[in-house]
């Protein structure tokens, strides 16, 4: 409990991120979709990176943010090859019929 009243603030900031996120999402017309994902790869390149980052300054007996370093790292390369295979499906469609 002590966490939570220490880091209150942030905890603050991450729900309304949320709430946030999901409303513009959710305003997003479904033809946009797949080229914001296109644009989502940097953003998920940023995170992976810094959990990269959280990993290497973690020290070896914090397991919590080894686990959640870990989880961003796997998370964020599934969004990073999703959004690449999506996009390159999205090309597909404009090139020419042989």
């Amino acid at each position: 409990m002590a966490f939570i009243h220490q880091h209150i603030e942030l905890i603050y900031i991450v729900i309304l991120s949320i709430f946030l996120g999901i409303e513009v999402i959710s305003r997003v017309p479904a033809v946009l979709h797949t080229p914001l994902m296109s644009g989502a790869n940097a953003i998920h390149g940023v995170v992976i990176i810094g959990a990269i980052i959280v990993m290497g300054q973690a020290e070896a007996d914090n397991y919590i943010a080894l686990i959640l370093g870990f989880l961003s790292v796997i998370l964020g390369t599934l969004n990073v090859v999703g959004g690449f295979v999506v996009t390159d499906r999205m090309l597909e469609m404009f090139k020419s019929k042989k």
